[in-house]
């Protein structure tokens, strides 16, 4: 009796990708549904089941960090594995703590690829070794003289768009319009100097890590005086 075959959705706004990794794909395990965007694939997650979904995160209407809170909504025991052209530790730890289990870059080859999803379907973590480690250097690349010029309010939405939160969530919590968050990234984008969704989210993340590097400095500074 043969074992049934793991099912996976694929999310990618590259037709011909998707295309490629069905057939990929399709020799190990059951493709069972392909989106292309965000909503797509929230109306997708809703009629069909899955066990793993391969998601890209620049989606064209949502990103994936943001996308995955509503997953994990639809189906709580989905495994998500991003799959991404963005080569990033920052970016990588803030998927795996929003709640995806692995983290590959899209020119991984077959192998990696097959053995990723085979380590998340089996309840493990995984990350790409070519992901390269998170240094102090990193955490302190956000400094910027525009962050002077920001109102508190902006602080306060770059800090929660750093801890994951999705447009809706801060739009709940700061108890303004979704349409008034959205003014607002774009405004953090173009007083920061940012020409991407990505760009700030990985700007807002850098400046948490740094303000934790430097918040534990001083930590370590006052530890150290003597009485």
């Amino acid at each position: 009796m043969s074992t049934p075959r793991s099912r996976l959705i694929l999310t990618d706004d590259h037709p011909m990708l998707v295309e490629g990794l069905k057939t990929m794909l399709g020799r190990r395990f059951d493709v069972v549904g392909v989106a292309h965007s965000g909503e797509a694939l929230l109306a997708l997650l809703k009629k069909q089941e899955a066990e793993c979904l391969l998601l890209d995160l620049g989606l064209p209407d949502r990103n994936g960090l943001d996308l995955i809170p509503d997953i994990r909504a639809l189906q709580p025991a989905l495994k998500i594995l991003i799959v991404t052209m963005h080569l990033d530790r920052v970016l990588a730890d803030a998927v795996l703590h929003a709640g995806a289990s692995g983290f590959i870059p899209k020119d991984s080859g077959q192998q990696e690829l097959e053995s990723a999803i085979s380590a998340v379907m089996a309840g493990e973590r995984y990350l790409s070794p070519r992901v390269p480690p998170i240094t102090f250097r990193a955490g302190l690349g956000a400094e910027n003289p525009a962050l002077a010029t920001l109102t508190p309010r902006q602080i306060e939405i770059l800090g929660m768009i750093a801890q994951g939160k999705s447009t809706a969530d801060i739009a709940a919590t700061v108890g303004v319009s979704e349409s008034t968050i959205t003014f607002h990234r774009a405004n953090l984008r173009k007083k920061l100097g940012i020409d991407s969704e990505w760009g700030l989210v990985r700007f807002a993340i850098l400046m948490e890590v740094g303000d934790k590097v430097r918040r534990d400095d001083n930590s370590a500074r006052k530890g150290s005086t003597p009485h």
